[in-house]
């Protein structure tokens, strides 16, 4: 009893202490960069995934949602590498205001997809209190986009679906932002914090730590 309460005071410490809510010069660059190489991957998957859609879509309907993940990693690249609150939302909504910017074939509207599917990345970091970034919480993160991705999808672009579109569609995505946002993010970073390139922020220099 003793060791839980001494755990859950250390954690409700953690959340009060001011560096966890202060954004430093550094954390606001750095998300910034992710958001604008996010958005160069935007831009190439805008036109990259027509062809794999094309195919998919044939199978069973819905399913192309499964090439949603590409779209997903910046908000959970954001989360894991600058760990402050909101920067899974500020590096995914900055990289689809520069994508709906540059132009793509969904307009405005991306910059409601980034902010909705930044939220559901966020809404799992704030969920583990921002405390615990190993893999399953970024696995977690990217499924939270998806999610998120899917029903924001189902209700802007396919108002008339029915109910197995709708499930499968929702499940596809889900899927891509675990696999491709969750794992391919969490991976990522790893790699960068290898090189160092991390060495300023909490994420390179728990590199070596035990998933």
């Amino acid at each position: 009893m003793s060791a839980t309460v001494s755990a859950s005071a250390s954690v409700s410490k953690g959340l009060r202490r001011r560096e966890l809510w202060r954004w430093r010069v550094v954390d606001i660059v750095v998300a910034s960069v992710i958001a604008v190489a996010c958005a160069v991957i935007f831009l190439l998957w805008n036109v990259g995934y027509e062809v794999p859609s094309t195919l998919l879509k044939p199978l069973l309907p819905g399913i192309q949602g499964l090439l949603a993940g590409p779209w997903l990693i910046a908000g959970v690249l954001g989360g894991l590498i600058i760990r402050k609150p909101g920067a899974a939302l500020y590096a995914s909504v900055v990289a689809s205001v520069i994508s709906a910017l540059i132009g793509n074939q969904w307009g405005p509207l991306t910059i409601a997809s980034g902010l909705v599917q930044g939220l559901g990345a966020e809404l799992i970091f704030l969920v583990f209190l921002y405390g615990v970034w190993r893999l399953p919480v970024a696995i977690l993160a990217g499924a939270g986009a998806g999610i998120a991705c899917g029903i924001n999808d189902r209700v802007l672009w396919y108002p008339g679906a029915d109910v197995l579109f709708t499930s499968v569609y929702i499940t596809s995505t889900t899927i891509s932002g675990a696999v491709i946002a969750g794992l391919g993010g969490w991976l990522i970073v790893r790699g960068l914090a290898a090189t160092g390139a991390l060495n300023r922020f909490a994420s390179g220099r728990t590199a070596s730590a035990r998933v």
